[in-house]
C-alpha cells in the first residue's frame, strides 16, 4: 500500500491543503518512526506506522479550515471520523481507526456527549501502541502554515492538551511514560 496513491486520489498536488498535509505527515512519521524504534518491546509495526502516519489526517479536505487550504464544509474537529470512513472504503480497517482515534489524545464518549460535538457517540481513543505511538508523535507538530516546520516541546504540547481537561493532558503524560519518551 502506497500513502502517496491515496493522497493524491483526494488532493491536488499543486494545492496548499496536499502541501501542509504531506510535510505535516512526513513530520509525524519520521517522530513516530524514531519513538517506535525506542520501544522495540512494545512490538510497534514500523511498516504499519509508516503507512497510517501518512494517513491519519487524509480527511482534512473536507474541513472548513481555510488556515490550511481546506475548503470543505465540515468542522475540523471530524476530520478523524471523515478519515476513518475513507480508509475503510478503500479496504484499510486498521489505518482507518488510527484516523478516527488520533484527534486530540483520544475523545470519549463522554467527551464527545458533553462537549456536543458532532461525532458519532463512541470511544475514540488509541487502543493499539501503533495508534497510541502515531497519536503522541502527531502533537509535536502544527498544520498551521506560520509553525509547522518547528517541532513543539513537550512543555508546549502539554499546555496546549491541558486546555482540554486534566484527563488528556494524563493520558499524553502516561503515553510519555509508556514510550520511554524524554
Amino acid at each position: 500500500m502506497a500513502p502517496f496513491d491515496l493522497i493524491h486520489e483526494f488532493y491536488d498536488p499543486n494545492s496548499e491543503a496536499y502541501s501542509i498535509l504531506v510535510e505535516h505527515s512526513e513530520q509525524v512519521t519520521e517522530k513516530a518512526l524514531k519513538i517506535a524504534k525506542n520501544v522495540p518491546w512494545l512490538n510497534p509495526d514500523l511498516e504499519f506506522i509508516k503507512q497510517a502516519a501518512m494517513l491519519h489526517d487524509i480527511a482534512i479536505f473536507q474541513t472548513d479550515a481555510l488556515e490550511i487550504g481546506c475548503h470543505g464544509t465540515y468542522p475540523y474537529v471530524v476530520h478523524g471520523f471523515l478519515g476513518r470512513k475513507i480508509l475503510e472504503k478503500k479496504g484499510l480497517p486498521l489505518h482507518a481507526l488510527v484516523c478516527e482515534r488520533h484527534v486530540g489524545v483520544g475523545i470519549s464518549c463522554e467527551e464527545i456527549t458533553d462537549r456536543k460535538l458532532p461525532l458519532p457517540v463512541r470511544d475514540m481513543i488509541p487502543q493499539s501502541i501503533e495508534e497510541i505511538i502515531i497519536c503522541f508523535a502527531d502533537k509535536f507538530f502544527s498544520k498551521d502554515p506560520n509553525f509547522n516546520k518547528r517541532e513543539k516541546s513537550i512543555a508546549e504540547v502539554v499546555e496546549s492538551i491541558s486546555r482540554y481537561g486534566r484527563k488528556q493532558t494524563n493520558r499524553f503524560v502516561e503515553w510519555k511514560t509508556l514510550l520511554n519518551y524524554s
